[in-house]
């Protein structure tokens, strides 16, 4: 800490204070550029402090700190451990610290707890304990159990001193082509309202506070109705659709968010279309923003745009445009200033710091109006207790981080997940599952070593007593470039190939398929080929095997229905639940042994 700080006697650096006395103390002393970089909130790499990052074309996050003023960061990348986590955590602290307000480092993070690795929407488990994607909590319906998850993970992410999840997405799967539903708790609202409630209680405890990470609720209003199921992260998937008029019907899980405390809340990228709100994106929708979210829906915390809805940038080799839509003719100073008008408070995924202070100093955004929002954020700030306790015990991280009880709680998570949907007699006799251990197996999808333990492994289905194939729901490969080719989209139905492969060989031996399902699929009769189809919403070969087997029983229930064709789905209501006609299973569906 620089001597320009005298912590003995500055109001906001006095925890016995009140919270809103600190924060007009703080508000006072800080330059117009601090005031700026606190509306920024853009991604960091997990690497030296002075070290940029190319792939996302980013700066040191050092010169993002001390040059801009920014205080708030979403981390991309992991440790390899807990330690090496919070030390360098700790590194960043201390550099923060020794500025001359002394503003704490507010870092964010992406889900990473699971099995996705598409660095726009999630990342990798890495260090910590492995769990299914939200689906599969979804699938368990228990609220009390995803609590006790949003726990586990509260309690890694303080460890290493994340306070702020850029999570949970409570979109609903009402387009089930749409390539974000993985990270969704499927297509019922009440469903994924009850679960929110326990996801962000798990996360924040009964109110935000030292021990609090901070949920940040994503997207409002609800980016489920993607026309055509295409995504907004990208030009031909920019329109949201609402033919079915259940534009209410989206909002019921941000509203119990909202009653459950959440502090943050994110708007997504889609422009609606044919509505009464203005046809530009919900981040420069005052309408959808100030109207309905803070006037109507009494929202008081923090807002922040998703990322990159300002400036154009390369991204692995391809053009990535800024997510400006219905604003693409504005220039990066316009636009910035319609989303402030629309009621934003932060700007995801940018760094034009210079632009906006450029238009505080030419008088087309008040200082005042940077105020409002500063306030939100410094009080998010205080009520973490990022002020008293800055740093974290690295070697209580390391202890915390994957711990055993974690990681096996995760893994029974897993298993309990699966959902089966299908479990035919063998030859007039029982069901197929559970399988009898050394059996002789013909598999794919599947480690050898894992399936070792449980069973005889054979080369082919002609050597096998039973065929296991592990398989994902299938999407269109649309070779675009860049960051697209990681969102899966486009047909639910296996290719022509493909699907006879797989039914060749339930046909040359008693088969049983998990697939899973990062989105609904069609099955076209793979269900009454194979023996047993079981459902997945990431899980570990070993997560499965121990179901195959025996030792566990499926617990889940399909969170969403499976269509029956693309057709069925191309001729549904984008934003209405349940309206594939003649779906081949269920929301609910799942049979237990």
């Amino acid at each position: 800490m620089t001597d320009t700080v005298n912590e003995a006697v500055l109001p906001y650096r006095d925890a016995t204070l009140p919270i809103d006395e600190r924060v007009e103390d703080l508000l006072g002393r800080m330059e117009l550029a601090d005031k700026v970089g606190m509306l920024f909130h853009t991604m960091a790499a997990f690497a030296e402090l002075d070290e940029g990052n190319p792939t996302f074309g980013l700066p040191s996050i050092s010169s993002m700190v001390r040059k801009r003023r920014m205080s708030h960061f979403n981390l991309l990348g992991a440790a390899p451990g807990g330690r090496e986590f919070a030390a360098w955590h700790n590194a960043l602290q201390r550099m923060a610290l020794d500025t001359p307000l002394g503003i704490p480092i507010t870092l964010s993070t992406d889900p990473r707890h699971s099995f996705s690795d598409n660095p726009l929407t999630s990342l990798m488990a890495g260090p910590f304990s492995q769990w299914p994607e939200t689906l599969g909590f979804a699938a368990l319906g228990s609220p009390e159990r995803l609590e006790r998850f949003a726990d586990i993970a509260r309690q890694e992410y303080l460890a290493v001193g994340l306070r702020v999840a850029l999570h949970p997405q409570i979109d609903l799967a009402t387009e089930p082509r749409w390539s974000r539903i993985a990270g969704t708790f499927g297509e019922d609202a009440d469903l994924t309202s009850r679960l929110v409630v326990g996801y962000i209680r798990g996360f924040q405890g009964e109110e935000l506070g030292a021990d609090s990470v901070a949920t940040m609720v994503k997207h409002f209003p609800g980016g489920g109705p993607q026309l055509d199921g295409e995504d907004p992260h990208f030009a031909w998937g920019k329109e949201q659709v609402y033919p079915g008029d259940a534009r209410d019907y989206h909002l019921r899980p941000f509203i119990a968010a909202i009653g459950a405390g959440a502090t943050q809340m994110m708007p997504y990228y889609g422009q609606p279309v044919g509505t009464d709100w203005e046809e530009v994106g919900f981040g420069f929708n005052k309408g959808v923003l100030t109207d309905l979210l803070r006037d109507e829906l009494g929202f008081e915390g923090i807002v922040c745009t998703d990322w990159g809805l300002l400036t154009d940038v390369v991204v692995f080799g391809a053009d990535m445009p800024a997510r400006a839509w219905g604003v693409e003719d504005l220039t990066r100073p316009q636009r910035m200033v319609k989303a402030l008008d629309a009621g934003i408070d932060q700007f995801g995924g940018e760094l034009c710091t210079e632009e906006l202070l450029g238009l505080v100093e030419r008088g087309e955004v008040s200082e005042d109006r940077l105020d409002v929002s500063v306030r939100r954020l410094l009080r998010e700030k205080f009520r973490l207790g990022l002020f008293e306790n800055p740093f974290v015990d690295e070697e209580s991280a390391e202890s915390v981080v994957g711990r055993p009880d974690f990681v096996a709680e995760g893994l029974d998570a897993q298993s309990d997940s699966l959902t089966l949907l299908t479990n035919n007699t063998v030859d007039g006799g029982s069901p197929i599952l559970p399988l009898a251990r050394g059996v002789k197996v013909y598999a794919e999808g599947v480690a050898a070593e894992a399936l070792a333990a449980y069973a005889t492994v054979v080369e082919s289905p002609e050597e096998a007593d039973v065929a296991i194939l592990r398989i994902k729901a299938p999407f269109e490969d649309r070779d675009r470039g860049g960051f697209s080719d990681l969102f899966h989209s486009g047909s639910l139905e296996f290719p022509a190939e493909e699907h006879a492969r797989l039914a060749a060989i339930a046909t040359a031996v008693p088969t049983v398929i998990d697939i899973y399902l990062d989105r609904p699929a069609v099955l076209g009769g793979l269900e009454e080929a194979a023996h047993a189809v079981l459902a997945d919403y990431g899980a570990s070969d070993e997560a499965v095997l121990r179901v195959l087997f025996g030792e566990r029983g499926p617990q889940g229930a399909l969170p969403f229905d499976l269509p029956r064709s693309d057709a069925a789905v191309a001729a549904s209501r984008t934003d209405v639940a349940f309206d594939t006609e003649n779906p081949t299973f269920r929301f609910g569906h799942g049979l237990r042994y």
